[in-house]
């Protein structure tokens, strides 16, 4: 299983209407994607959520993580690159992924990135997330937990998925969900 991220920051004067659009008008080309779990269509705007940027971030998480090459080098993401330019993938290493049947329910979605000291033990790091991924799953807003890191940067990533807004907090991203792709 593997997560991968790509962001798009967006001027400050940027009409998100048009990112709004373009999830309703693309979001469900992507439904029934072989080897996907889910693409979350994820935006944010400045100052909503304590939100410091206008953000396009979608979001995915691969059950057959060579379904990802697939889509990267398909007409859709060609058609992205176009629109916005050539984003950084981020691709994640998922430790656990915790969904529920309520998934498409999501509205909002939740990213903590946090750093991994040197020489720590990823196994006792790993075994701690899992658990904490577990026992967000179980909070009722909650609809898919996903703990994962990142080896090339050393960091920590904690998504969620909910049906109602999280509270803010600073060391998370908040994000409207305006569409859930399923395969």
């Amino acid at each position: 299983m593997m997560a991968m991220q790509y962001s798009f920051t967006l001027p400050v004067d940027y009409d998100m209407s048009i990112i709004d659009r373009r999830i309703r008008d693309k979001g469900p080309m992507l439904d029934g994607f072989p080897g996907l779990g889910f693409k979350a269509y994820l935006s944010a705007r400045k100052g909503e959520f304590g939100s410091r940027e206008n953000l396009y971030a979608p979001f995915y998480l691969w059950q057959q993580p060579g379904r990802a090459s697939d889509f990267l080098t398909g007409p859709g993401f060609r058609g992205l690159t176009q629109s916005f330019g050539w984003p950084q993938v981020k691709t994640l290493i998922v430790w656990h992924a915790e969904t529920t049947p309520l998934l498409a329910e999501a509205s909002f979605a939740t990213k903590e990135t946090i750093a991994i000291e040197p020489y720590s033990s990823l196994a006792d790091i790993r075994d701690e997330e899992i658990r904490q991924a577990q026992q967000q799953a179980r909070q009722r807003a909650v609809v898919a937990s996903i703990s994962a890191f990142e080896p090339t940067c050393w960091t920590l990533v904690r998504f969620s998925l909910r049906r109602s807004a999280p509270l803010i907090a600073d060391s998370s991203q908040i994000y409207r969900v305006g569409h859930i792709s399923l395969s």
